[in-house]
């Protein structure tokens, strides 16, 4: 069997820009995309994949269920980069057997996890 590897992550926030300068603050770089006569969104390339946020509509889907996970160089470093959103931090940072992780909520409420290895 080939590798597979995850390559693509859709979140819809009804702020975009809100939640691409949330994100930024983990160190995220976002462009402003459109395909076609899509929406316009926001994507940031993470080594061979991509995130992307797109609006959310009352009459279209919603990811908020959805729990994503990034791997960070300082688990210390991105909580204090989220200094201005006192309420995003779910489970603070402690040690696990996957190594140093937290728990942050997006300002839309999807359910970030924050790994440092």
């Amino acid at each position: 069997m080939k590798h597979i590897a995850l390559n693509l992550v859709v979140l819809r926030s009804s702020d975009m820009t809100r939640a691409a300068a949330f994100y930024s603050r983990l160190g995220l770089q976002f462009v402003r995309h459109q395909h076609g006569s899509g929406p316009e969104h926001f994507a940031a390339e993470l080594g061979s994949g991509v995130f992307e946020l797109y609006p959310f509509s009352p009459d279209g889907p919603s990811t908020l269920g959805t729990r994503i996970g990034f791997s960070v160089p300082s688990l210390d470093a991105a909580i204090a980069a989220l200094g201005d959103y006192p309420g995003a931090i779910i489970s603070p940072p402690k040690d696990s057997e996957w190594g140093r992780r937290a728990v942050i909520a997006d300002p839309d409420g999807h359910r970030i996890e924050l790994l440092q290895q």
